[in-house]
């Protein structure tokens, strides 16, 4: 669900495009096409009544952005109810505002990237009009772009470039920043086309909530055959394409607290396997390798954590904390600068009071006392010793506010560095997560082939003890016959004996 803030800022674009006197104001007649146009896109029933009957007392002339406001959150943004198509409403927006403001000619990049980087600006720019973007939200979009690209970033550039912006107040409009990353200050030596896909990377991450993508197959649940599909991974759903231009969707894993994705052994002849469980269905997914398997259920669980914890996505979580921490940074410096003045008040005072005791002291030994003159200088050089005195430690005081303000500031400057320091290590960390898990998967994979191989030969030891024992069976069987047989053979010659003795005896008869 996009914030109202967010829609806001587009429509100020817009908005300001047809003021063309800059004078803040539009006519009516174009606020009526504009609103028509902001209806249609964010499909909303279009009521022109409404807005003549909203602005029936201010008939002439044109209206102002504070007239058209509440029009525009009472008949319009308060009416969206189904999700709409947010690219196409920011797309509408910019064909009203572009081209009175830029032309792409003369920069490294199409009108399309340009569009991406309005709509990057939008995101990362203040909640204050005139849209600005302050240094370090340029500075943060400059770093994602470049490791984007695969550039390395330069401290030493940026900080020459910061010089430049202090002229500026420390900010930039749209336009500026588009001319920025079209001019190709920060990005020299590298072609249009890789310009193009690194900012096209973190318009995926920053806009669409694009947190991870690539081929992988897909097991099918009616056919149960595998498909190649294009898997897109978003805060709350993964959503698989028929191939990455994302014009043919063939469908989405809704994600919820109830969702967990594992790992699977191979089978089927696929390997890298894991699966996504949900509610009502499981998707089993067979990645290309061993690290994009283990980077996918990474990616996927931290979404599901994210989902439970109630937070926001990643890109925008960060958002919201750069913006606290600058608030707190500003109400530390106001109050600082109001300590500050303070003092400075009070040492004025001071100054002031010396001042006029100095004058007292003069008036009073050259006029009034001519008499009593050491006593009276004795007096009024105490009476100043102990106004310096405190002068001093007012003075003391400041200097030492002024010294915890540059502490403050380099202790600001320390944290800043710190956070990058952090987030440098945080993602070390998780590289160092995935090699490890990549490492383990491997070494699960050769246990699972060990306890394959020790199964097999199990089953020939058993298949050898088998086959022992049947021979040993036909031997003992073989052993058998043969006892018979030489059982036989005795009596057929005891019998043979018996016929021969009759024989012989019979013929002695």
């Amino acid at each position: 669900m996009w914030l109202r803030e967010e829609l806001l800022k587009s429509i100020w674009h817009a908005f300001t495009a047809l003021d063309v006197d800059q004078r803040g104001k539009v006519s009516k007649s174009q606020l009526k096409v504009l609103s028509h146009s902001l209806c249609t896109v964010m499909k909303i029933p279009h009521d022109p009544v409404a807005l003549e009957e909203h602005f029936k007392d201010d008939d002439k002339g044109p209206l102002s952005d504070q007239g058209y406001m509440p029009y525009l959150n009472r008949f319009i943004l308060d009416k969206v109810r189904e999700e709409f198509d947010v690219l196409e409403f920011n797309k509408m927006c910019w064909t009203l505002c572009y081209k009175k403001n830029i032309c792409t000619k003369h920069l490294l990049m199409s009108d399309d990237d340009a569009f991406k980087v309005w709509c990057i600006f939008n995101f990362l720019s203040e909640e204050k009009y005139p849209l600005v973007i302050i240094t370090e939200e340029i500075e943060y979009f400059l770093r994602k772009l470049l490791e984007a690209m695969g550039s390395g970033w330069s401290e030493e550039k940026f900080s020459d470039y910061k010089l430049q912006l202090n002229k500026k107040k420390n900010c930039l409009t749209a336009w500026e920043l588009i001319e920025l990353v079209g001019m190709g200050y920060f990005s020299k030596g590298l072609n249009r086309q890789t310009l193009s896909m690194g900012i096209t990377e973190v318009f995926q991450e920053l806009i669409l909530d694009v947190l991870k993508q690539g081929y992988m197959m897909k097991k099918g649940h009616k056919r149960k055959n595998w498909t190649e599909r294009w898997f897109v991974l978003r805060p709350n759903s993964v959503s698989y394409y028929v191939c990455e231009d994302l014009v043919e969707k063939k469908g989405d894993i809704v994600l919820d607290r109830s969702c967990c994705v594992e790992s699977l052994p191979d089978k089927e002849g696929k390997k890298c396997l894991f699966i996504i469980k949900c509610t009502d269905k499981s998707f089993e997914i067979s990645a290309s390798d061993k690290k994009k398997k283990q980077e996918w259920i990474q990616a996927v669980q931290t979404c599901i954590q994210l989902l439970r914890l109630g937070l926001l996505s990643p890109h925008r979580e960060s958002r919201l904390r750069r913006r606290e921490l600058r608030q707190r940074q500003q109400v530390e410096e106001e109050d600082l600068a109001v300590r500050m003045k303070q003092l400075q008040l009070a040492n004025d005072n001071k100054q002031r009071q010396l001042e006029a005791m100095r004058r007292n002291v003069h008036h009073y030994v050259i006029y009034v006392c001519p008499y009593g003159l050491l006593q009276v200088r004795q007096q009024m050089e105490e009476q100043v010793a102990q106004k310096s005195s405190e002068l001093e430690q007012y003075l003391q005081r400041v200097r030492e506010l002024e010294d915890m303000y540059h502490r403050l500031e380099e202790a600001l400057e320390d944290e800043r560095q710190a956070k990058q320091d952090e987030e440098a290590m945080r993602k070390l960390q998780a590289r160092l997560l995935e090699e490890e898990a990549a490492k383990r998967a491997e070494l699960e994979q050769i246990h699972l082939q060990q306890q394959r191989a020790l199964s097999q030969t199990e089953a020939e030891k058993q298949e050898l003890v088998a086959e022992r024992l049947a021979k040993e069976r036909d031997l003992q069987a073989a052993m058998q016959q043969l006892d018979r047989l030489e059982r036989e053979r005795q009596g057929a010659l005891e019998q043979y004996e018996v016929r021969s003795y009759m024989w012989r005896f019979t013929l002695r008869l």
